[in-house]
């Protein structure tokens, strides 16, 4: 059976397999017709869309991140709508990595007493495509995610990790 048979075949199978061929021998005929993985870094730049920073500190400035755990009810609709920032940083807090013993005293009380909008706050950065590829690309778990702080159209994300190296 030639590839015409399969065209002018009544049987829909005939169809199917002359398609699936000539997809077949699309994709080999030219590599770039291939979709790019989320691996790629021009692609992780074009779905972010936004310069991403990092910053490694050991001991940040406590009272920020404070308040950031504080505004994580209004945050949580801030991400939900999201969908352009000039820029967005990622603030290491080494110190409060699990490895490390976790959070300061400080910090860990005001985790605890908004347990619950931490949770959705970390839902909602799983489902914006944006912030989530920034947070995933530096390979951090999203639970170690502390606190969001937006300024105009930049973010701050507290982690309690260490960069991936």
């Amino acid at each position: 059976m030639c590839e015409s048979d399969l065209i002018d075949s009544p049987d829909p199978r005939g169809l199917t397999m002359a398609v699936a061929m000539l997809v077949l021998i699309a994709m080999s005929a030219d590599p770039g017709l291939h979709a790019q993985g989320l691996q790629n870094p021009e692609t992780i730049d074009r779905i972010i869309g936004s310069e991403v920073q990092e910053e490694q500190v050991k001991a940040a400035d406590m009272d920020r991140v404070i308040k950031a755990i504080e505004m994580t009810a209004d945050n949580i609709s801030t991400v939900r709508k999201a969908t352009a920032l000039d820029k967005i940083d990622i603030v290491f807090l080494t110190n409060a990595a699990a490895s490390e013993g976790g959070p300061p005293a400080a910090i860990s009380a005001k985790l605890e007493e908004h347990k619950e909008e931490i949770v959705q706050l970390r839902q909602e950065l799983e489902a914006n495509a944006m912030l989530y590829r920034a947070i995933d690309s530096r390979r951090i778990p999203v639970r170690d995610i502390l606190a969001l702080e937006f300024v105009d159209r930049d973010v701050v994300i507290y982690a309690a990790t260490k960069p991936a190296n």
